[in-house]
């Protein structure tokens, strides 16, 4: 069964969140089964809490999941695939952080203590693509998402000028992702 999972950052949701409506219909249009959780404390999410709802809920994932994750979604996905042990088609991550933000901690509550276990992650994800440009107003940007393409030996996809790639905040209503489709394996 192919499935996919869609899972939001901080202040998102489960409907109408920017390209998440879109993608979920065109991967339902490949036959993919799309899992798109409400994660918990939206606004102010912690690794441990969030990680724990996605292992409960989470549906059966193999060779043929794909797990797409934006902002604070990212270092969760990468913090759960330190134990997958079954092989996963596509892991995509947008616009996301991997250490420290300027935001008085929150971004803090969602990164591990220490350094993820790269070579884990690498075995058991076919294929990785990082999604971030050079102008997040949040700091989620290339200069993020570089080092961490370089350690996973994934894609690095440059998306110049888009900023956090969906934020109401910033007037970013994207309501569709077609950078996003061209990475993704049908």
């Amino acid at each position: 069964m192919k499935t996919a999972w869609l899972l939001h950052g901080t202040g998102g949701s489960n409907t109408d969140y920017f390209w998440f409506e879109d993608t979920k219909k065109y991967l339902e249009s490949k036959g993919y089964e799309v899992w798109w959780p409400l994660l918990p404390h939206t606004e102010k999410p912690n690794l441990e809490e969030t990680r724990n709802y996605i292992e409960d809920g989470m549906p059966l994932f193999n060779e043929d999941t794909i797990i797409i994750g934006h902002s604070s979604a990212c270092p969760v996905i990468l913090n759960l695939l330190q134990f997958v042990k079954v092989p996963i088609k596509q892991v995509i991550l947008v616009a996301g952080f991997y250490q420290s933000l300027n935001n008085d901690g929150y971004s803090d509550l969602m990164l591990q203590g220490e350094e993820y276990d790269w070579e884990s992650i690498k075995q058991e994800v076919r294929d990785i693509v990082l999604i971030n440009s050079d102008n997040d107003p949040w700091g989620c940007d290339d200069k993020q998402a570089r080092p961490v393409a370089k350690k996973l030996d994934a894609k690095f996809v440059f998306a110049e000028g888009q900023g956090h790639m969906g934020s109401g905040t910033y007037n970013q209503p994207y309501r569709e992702f077609p950078l996003l489709r061209r990475v993704l394996i049908g």
